[in-house]
């Protein structure tokens, strides 16, 4: 054998050797692409249905939005009515109850003067002026 012969034999022997390893790698990138279809069947199997009830789920959501919404404006209406009774209310019996807390006040203060210089010991009522419609005299007891 000669030395062409010798290279012929290498060369035949490593294509040889490169076709099954490139029969081995197609034949396991074939046995990938079918798990991997299958991988991809399943997942769309299951994926759908998850996708379909998201959307219920979100449907849901936003109808619960909605009527939240409502309630809250609701709310507000109520909110803004019963700061207006309240305003009306604080300006139609402020000043009235002032006034009456006033004049009561002052009865009261002057009941407590009145009391206080009549219990003081020695010391004399002023006599209370005659009254001409009725012709009576005031006199301290």
């Amino acid at each position: 054998m000669s030395a062409g012969d010798l290279v012929a034999l290498i060369v035949a022997l490593v294509s040889v050797a490169a076709f099954v390893l490139l029969v081995l790698a197609l034949w396991s990138l074939q046995t990938t692409l079918k798990e991997l279809r299958q991988l991809s069947r399943q997942l769309r199997s299951e994926a759908v249905p998850a996708v379909e009830e998201l959307r219920s789920t979100v449907r849901q959501a936003n109808a619960e939005l909605d009527r939240v919404d409502g309630l809250l404006d609701s709310a507000e209406s109520v909110a803004d009515a019963v700061e207006s009774a309240s305003d009306l209310t604080y300006q139609a019996v402020s000043t009235p109850l002032i006034k009456v807390l006033s004049f009561s006040s002052g009865v009261g203060q002057g009941v407590r003067g009145f009391r206080f210089r009549r219990s003081r010991p020695g010391h004399r009522s002023p006599t209370v002026p005659t009254d001409p419609a009725s012709n009576v005299t005031g006199r301290s007891r």
